[in-house]
């Protein structure tokens, strides 16, 4: 399950509970859960309770964790609270984050921070098991350290390990001249409880150290000895493991056949559906899986689809691999690239027209880096639209050339700071 610093870890409680489908309790008290200490209302509640299989614990909602995008660490009340509305709109949550901070009283504990676009976002893939580590959560080094040094101490003075020692009337009595010389031995330790001693020493602060030296060293390899790193060279050179989401830009216009309302049923079902009669709750971020042969024929990508780069850090543009656009230039203002030329020569562009109608002058200008597909018009039902469908394959097959072209792989791109080309 965990740790024993894991377990007493609220955010890492958190996440098990999400990944486990145990959901945790809002209580108002510190106590052992009773019924009569249970609410559903984070403004009331003091504590929050997870109860997952035999493992039970309780903790403050004030209790700061180990998520610290600025370097200040976030309440468990207000990761709590992100994580409830993981799929409200940018402007929903903050209008939401304001309610709760009105109606929480002085002696609940505070505020609710607002948090980013970007930190909900690696917050959230960090909760529900998508990735394994995040740059704005601080790993439980010195739980783990503190732990191995112990029992190193605890080899070293003749408490764990060893040759036990026989003890008369057992299974069968011993020879005593067999238990002299047990009495005589020497309680010998390994390396690493030499190193420390009897007292645990916790030695984590110097890793960071030893693996810059480690990696600046120049690999020799003379001979078979050479051939497998040492274990502590590959654990020390060992990063963990971060599965980069690859982003796809929709065009914020509203005469864009395809918007936040109905992208999803278009490329995850391959029906078109008018984003006025698309019965989808409008939301400016959206998730969807894809396999991708040419990187894994058995795990799917997943995909982000937002409308809107207002709140895009420089390293998400790595990221993008395909913008949905109309043809109006003033959607690239906020790009990386404004000019449509070098945008479209970084990145696959995707034009959406109805069958029978020639793209627009200003679609046809952007040249052979944006790729131009219609779709039958709208009759008022989804039946007999199976062209949708060929439109929508040829649509991922675009955006997994370029991923190709990209080196990506299933962890994100091949290269630092690769981006994906048309």
């Amino acid at each position: 399950m965990g740790s024993q610093a894991e377990l007493e870890d609220p955010l890492y409680n958190l996440r098990l509970s999400i990944t486990s489908s145990a959901p945790p309790v809002l209580t108002t008290s510190p106590d052992k859960l009773h019924v009569n200490d249970i609410t559903t209302s984070l403004s009331n509640a003091t504590h929050i309770s997870f109860n997952i299989g035999s493992h039970h614990t309780v903790f403050p909602l004030t209790a700061p964790t180990r998520f610290a995008p600025n370097d200040e660490p976030v309440s468990l009340r207000s990761i709590y609270f992100a994580y409830l509305n993981k799929d409200a709109q940018t402007t929903e949550y903050i209008a939401a984050v304001q309610t709760l901070n009105e109606e929480l009283p002085s002696g609940a504990g505070g505020s609710v921070q607002n948090l980013s676009f970007a930190a909900r976002i690696e917050l959230i893939a960090w909760l529900q098991g998508e990735t394994d580590s995040s740059e704005s959560i601080k790993v439980l080094d010195g739980a783990a350290a503190s732990a191995a040094a112990d029992t190193s101490a605890r080899i070293a003075g003749g408490t764990l390990g060893g040759v036990p020692v026989v003890k008369e009337g057992g299974k069968a009595a011993q020879d005593q001249r067999l238990l002299m010389i047990y009495d005589g031995e020497r309680k010998m330790g390994d390396c690493n409880s030499v190193l420390r001693g009897t007292k645990p020493v916790d030695f984590s602060s110097y890793r960071k150290i030893a693996s810059t030296f480690l990696r600046s060293r120049p690999s020799i390899p003379t001979g078979p000895s050479n051939a497998h790193p040492s274990p502590l060279v590959s654990n020390l050179q060992k990063k963990p493991t971060t599965r980069v989401q690859p982003i796809i830009l929709l065009s914020p216009s509203a005469s864009s056949l395809l918007r936040m309302s109905n992208i999803k049923s278009f490329l995850d079902q391959g029906v078109f559906i008018p984003p006025n009669t698309a019965d989808t709750t409008s939301s400016n971020l959206l998730q969807l899986n894809r396999i991708i042969p040419s990187i894994s024929t058995t795990h799917p990508m997943r995909f982000i689809l937002v409308d809107s780069t207002a709140n895009f850090k420089p390293p998400y543009w790595a990221r993008v691999v395909a913008v949905f656009t109309t043809g109006q230039t003033w959607q690239f203002k906020s790009y990386k690239y404004p000019n449509p030329s070098e945008l479209f020569n970084h990145y696959p562009g995707v034009y959406v027209g109805w069958q029978g109608e020639e793209p627009p002058e200003q679609v046809q200008a952007l040249g052979r880096g944006v790729l131009s597909v219609k779709v039958d018009k709208w009759t008022g039902t989804e039946k007999g639209r199976w062209r949708d469908r060929e439109v929508v394959e040829t649509i991922w097959a675009k955006i997994e050339e370029g991923m190709r072209r990209g080196g990506w792989g299933r962890d994100g791109p091949g290269m630092a700071g690769a981006i994906p080309g048309r």
